[in-house]
Protein backbone atom coordinates (compact mmCIF):
# COMPACT_ATOMS: atom_id res chain seq x y z
CA UNK A 1 0.00 0.00 0.00
CA UNK A 2 1.38 3.21 -0.77
CA UNK A 3 0.72 6.97 0.94
CA UNK A 4 -2.48 7.56 3.25
CA UNK A 5 -4.93 9.66 1.50
CA UNK A 6 -6.99 11.59 3.37
CA UNK A 7 -10.87 11.19 3.56
CA UNK A 8 -11.05 15.39 2.30
CA UNK A 9 -8.40 14.26 -0.97
CA UNK A 10 -10.88 11.31 -2.11
CA UNK A 11 -13.83 13.54 -1.57
CA UNK A 12 -12.57 15.73 -4.43
CA UNK A 13 -11.89 12.64 -7.08
CA UNK A 14 -15.30 12.93 -8.70
CA UNK A 15 -15.86 9.32 -10.43
CA UNK A 16 -19.30 8.99 -11.84
CA UNK A 17 -20.82 6.35 -14.10
CA UNK A 18 -21.16 6.49 -18.02
CA UNK A 19 -22.06 4.74 -20.54
CA UNK A 20 -19.77 4.28 -23.73
CA UNK A 21 -21.56 5.21 -27.45
CA UNK A 22 -19.07 5.56 -29.66
CA UNK A 23 -15.95 3.27 -29.26
CA UNK A 24 -12.95 3.41 -32.48
CA UNK A 25 -9.41 2.66 -32.92
CA UNK A 26 -6.56 5.20 -32.15
CA UNK A 27 -3.84 4.29 -33.89
CA UNK A 28 -1.77 7.50 -32.90
CA UNK A 29 -1.67 6.57 -29.24
CA UNK A 30 1.79 4.96 -28.11
CA UNK A 31 0.14 2.71 -26.08
CA UNK A 32 -2.23 -0.16 -27.99
CA UNK A 33 -5.91 2.60 -26.82
CA UNK A 34 -8.83 2.83 -28.43
CA UNK A 35 -10.92 6.11 -28.19
CA UNK A 36 -13.97 6.21 -26.09
CA UNK A 37 -17.19 8.49 -26.41
CA UNK A 38 -19.02 7.92 -22.93
CA UNK A 39 -22.48 9.56 -21.92
CA UNK A 40 -22.71 10.70 -18.34
CA UNK A 41 -26.16 11.78 -19.02
CA UNK A 42 -26.65 15.68 -17.19
CA UNK A 43 -22.97 15.86 -16.78
CA UNK A 44 -22.64 15.67 -20.49
CA UNK A 45 -21.02 13.80 -23.24
CA UNK A 46 -16.89 13.08 -22.69
CA UNK A 47 -14.15 11.96 -24.47
CA UNK A 48 -11.43 9.13 -23.33
CA UNK A 49 -8.57 7.68 -24.47
CA UNK A 50 -8.06 4.24 -23.12
CA UNK A 51 -5.37 1.48 -23.28
CA UNK A 52 -7.73 -1.06 -23.53
CA UNK A 53 -6.83 -2.58 -27.04
CA UNK A 54 -4.94 -5.57 -26.12
CA UNK A 55 -8.13 -6.65 -23.11
CA UNK A 56 -11.44 -5.42 -25.12
CA UNK A 57 -13.10 -5.52 -28.49
CA UNK A 58 -14.65 -2.58 -29.83
CA UNK A 59 -18.09 -4.42 -29.71
CA UNK A 60 -17.21 -5.08 -26.22
CA UNK A 61 -16.87 -1.58 -25.02
CA UNK A 62 -19.77 -0.18 -26.86
CA UNK A 63 -23.03 0.13 -24.65
CA UNK A 64 -21.17 -0.47 -21.71
CA UNK A 65 -21.21 1.17 -18.46
CA UNK A 66 -18.02 2.57 -16.98
CA UNK A 67 -16.68 4.42 -14.36
CA UNK A 68 -14.33 7.14 -14.60
CA UNK A 69 -12.88 10.34 -13.16
CA UNK A 70 -14.87 13.55 -14.59
CA UNK A 71 -12.55 15.93 -12.79
CA UNK A 72 -9.34 15.33 -13.56
CA UNK A 73 -7.50 18.17 -16.05
CA UNK A 74 -7.91 17.14 -19.72
CA UNK A 75 -4.51 15.31 -21.22
CA UNK A 76 -3.31 15.54 -24.91
CA UNK A 77 -2.86 12.30 -25.94
CA UNK A 78 -1.44 12.60 -30.14
CA UNK A 79 -4.08 14.42 -31.88
CA UNK A 80 -6.75 13.79 -29.08
CA UNK A 81 -8.11 15.58 -26.37
CA UNK A 82 -8.54 13.06 -23.30
CA UNK A 83 -11.20 14.29 -20.92
CA UNK A 84 -12.03 12.22 -18.43
CA UNK A 85 -9.78 8.75 -17.20
CA UNK A 86 -11.69 5.22 -17.36
CA UNK A 87 -10.76 3.04 -14.35
CA UNK A 88 -10.02 -0.49 -14.35
CA UNK A 89 -8.69 -3.14 -12.02
CA UNK A 90 -4.82 -4.12 -13.19
CA UNK A 91 -4.43 -8.10 -12.70
CA UNK A 92 -0.92 -9.43 -12.12
CA UNK A 93 -0.14 -9.73 -15.53
CA UNK A 94 -0.81 -6.39 -16.09
CA UNK A 95 -4.70 -7.13 -17.64
CA UNK A 96 -6.79 -4.69 -17.19
CA UNK A 97 -10.75 -4.99 -16.08
CA UNK A 98 -12.97 -2.00 -16.29
CA UNK A 99 -15.13 -1.48 -13.47
CA UNK A 100 -18.50 -1.10 -14.05
CA UNK A 101 -21.45 -1.10 -11.92
CA UNK A 102 -23.31 -4.19 -10.81
CA UNK A 103 -26.78 -3.34 -12.66
CA UNK A 104 -28.42 -0.49 -14.48
CA UNK A 105 -27.64 3.02 -12.69
CA UNK A 106 -28.91 6.45 -13.86
CA UNK A 107 -25.85 7.96 -15.83
CA UNK A 108 -23.79 10.24 -14.10
CA UNK A 109 -24.03 8.73 -10.69
CA UNK A 110 -21.76 9.29 -8.27
CA UNK A 111 -19.27 6.61 -7.49
CA UNK A 112 -18.19 6.77 -3.68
Amino acid sequence: MTGALTREAFDGVEMRVGRVVEAREFPEARQPSYLLTIDFGSYGVKQSSAALRPFYELEELRGRLVVAVVNFPPLQIANHRSEVLVLAAVEADGALRLLQPDGEVELGSRVR
